[in-house]
């Protein structure tokens, strides 16, 4: 398996059951770490409407909750899923997760080191950090909290994956 690609790593549905993000295979996604107390939550409901526009497509989002900034993510298990329900969330959602720091998840590790995933060395500072992944599983760009989900810019480099034979 490549190993400059996000299909190497599991990882947790809210109900504990562990997948592999091979399961995501050529599909676009947009990788976000999410919080229910934090002033970017209402991008909840910013990733819902993009991934509506992007129905039939293979595009997908993997929202990953984490307290790792502020204790904004109080919630657990079903309650996440109940609280992004309320925003619409038409996505998965994963368990709890560490983002940053030395007891981060592998595939956030693997985010932050560019000699790992061969493209980027991007770290979240913040909740709603968001990665773009390739068809192939490539880490292929990163978007700070403060860009919205459904800005021109991440639409057109979603499209632009998702048109194109081979991924930049």
């Amino acid at each position: 398996m490549d190993n400059k690609s996000i299909y190497q790593f599991n990882i947790h549905k809210l109900n504990g059951e562990e997948i592999s993000l091979s399961e995501y295979k050529n599909k676009v996604l947009l990788i976000v770490n999410t919080a229910s107390q934090c002033g970017f939550t209402p991008q909840l409901k910013d990733l819902a409407a993009l991934k509506a526009d992007f129905a039939g497509k293979d595009f997908e989002i993997l929202a990953f909750p984490s307290n790792d900034f502020g204790g904004q993510e109080p919630l657990d298990g079903e309650a996440i899923a109940v609280f992004c329900e309320n925003y619409g969330a038409n996505y998965p959602i994963f368990q709890k997760t560490r983002v940053r720091g030395p007891y981060a998840h592998p595939l956030y590790q693997f985010f932050a080191d560019k000699k790992e995933n061969g493209n980027i060395r991007s770290v979240p500072r913040w909740n709603f950090h968001k990665f773009l992944i390739n068809r192939e599983g490539h880490v292929v760009d990163f978007y700070y909290p403060f860009t919205k989900p459904n800005s021109s810019k991440v639409r057109r480099k979603i499209d632009r994956l998702l048109t194109s034979a081979t991924d930049q």
